[in-house]
C-alpha cells in the first residue's frame, strides 16, 4: 500500500480558507480607549452602589425587594430609611418607584 503526502493548506494558499479565516480586530471591543490617556474618575453615589449590590444579590427581583423595604420602613415610621429605599428602587425601576409614590402621598417625591 502506498502512502501519499499532502501538505496542509495555509490561509494564504487557499481561497476558501482565506474566506473562512477570522480577521483580527482593528480595535478591542471594550470601551477603555487608549490606555496611555488618563481616564476620568467616575463617581457612583450610594444609592446606585446599593442598587447594584441588591441587583447582584437578588437578581431581577431587586426592585421588588427595594420597594418592599421602602414600604416596611414607611410602616415602621422610619422616613429616612423609606426615602433611601425609594431612591434605590428608583435607580432599579423608576416606574415601580413612581407607582409606589403615587399610592402613598407620604413618600418623598424627590427620591423618585
Amino acid at each position: 500500500m502506498s502512502l501519499r503526502f499532502a501538505a496542509a493548506r495555509t490561509p494564504a494558499g487557499s481561497p476558501m480558507a482565506r474566506v473562512l479565516a477570522r480577521k483580527p480586530h482593528a480595535r478591542p471591543a471594550n470601551d477603555n480607549g487608549d490606555a496611555s490617556l488618563p481616564r476620568p474618575q467616575t463617581r457612583i453615589d450610594g444609592a446606585t452602589r446599593a442598587a447594584l449590590r441588591l441587583l447582584a444579590s437578588d437578581g431581577l427581583a431587586a426592585a421588588d425587594v427595594a420597594c418592599a423595604n421602602a414600604e416596611r420602613a414607611r410602616h415602621a415610621g422610619d422616613a429616612l430609611s423609606c426615602a433611601w429605599w425609594m431612591e434605590v428602587c428608583s435607580a432599579l425601576d423608576p416606574r415601580l418607584a413612581r407607582r409606589l409614590a403615587a399610592s402613598d402621598p407620604q413618600l418623598h417625591p424627590q427620591a423618585v
